[in-house]
């Protein structure tokens, strides 16, 4: 792979589902590929799908759909170390609103301040919470959010532990807690967020209540 190019797994036009954005319209390049193999996955399917793209055939194709928002996800993005960062540089010299989600499990030292970092933490739900990188958290700033995807009670108290004890609420603009979908009930979640009074942000994925759970391109 060039540092001219990227394996992109799709690019399209939808609703943000997750985030402090969550509702306003976005553009989302998903690259393909990622290092980690976490139990409740719902995007394997990019770990292999790719096309090869410039990143200039990538702006173009992000630039068509005229929106102000965009967001590079995966897969994990950050594994496309010599491609990914020109996208940032280059969407960013455009004048987008930038989101990049990433698992944390890479260090994102490197990423421009000016992106608005959604790290997903990993529970050990999971099965990956051993890859999370910690050094990453100095790395995050009043512009970033925190999203925990929880799958049962030990990782809801585990996340509320980390909240705690790493004082995110502090440190970022948001703490997201998150469903694993099909795997926990919205409600029971929102029950013990609001018993145990967390400092995070309750959040569904809305694009799964809109479409089809397993819809691409959404």
């Amino acid at each position: 792979m060039d540092s001219g190019s990227l394996l992109v797994n799709e690019i399209f036009y939808s609703i943000q589902g997750e985030s402090t954005r969550a509702g306003r319209p976005c553009v989302f390049v998903r690259l393909a590929g990622c290092d980690l193999r976490c139990n409740w996955c719902d995007t394997e399917y990019a770990f292999d799908e790719s096309r090869k793209m410039t990143v200039a055939e990538v702006v173009a194709q992000v630039e068509a759909y005229r929106c102000g928002l965009a967001e590079i996800t995966g897969g994990e993005p950050l594994l496309q170390e010599g491609g990914v960062y020109l996208l940032i540089a280059a969407l960013l010299e455009r004048g987008h609103e930038l989101m990049l989600e990433t698992s944390g499990a890479l260090d994102v030292s490197r990423v421009d301040p000016r992106v608005i970092k959604v790290m997903d933490l990993k529970c050990p739900g999971s099965g990956e919470c051993e890859r999370n990188l910690w050094s990453n958290l100095e790395h995050l700033t009043a512009r970033d959010e925190v999203k925990f995807v929880i799958a049962d009670r030990a990782d809801f108290e585990w996340a509320r532990e980390v909240v705690g004890s790493r004082v995110l609420a502090e440190r970022v603009n948001a703490v997201l807690f998150s469903c694993a979908f099909g795997r926990l009930e919205p409600a029971r979640l929102a029950a013990w967020m609001l018993a145990d009074r967390v400092a995070a942000r309750f959040q569904l994925q809305l694009h799964k209540h809109i479409w089809p759970p397993n819809a691409r391109g959404v």
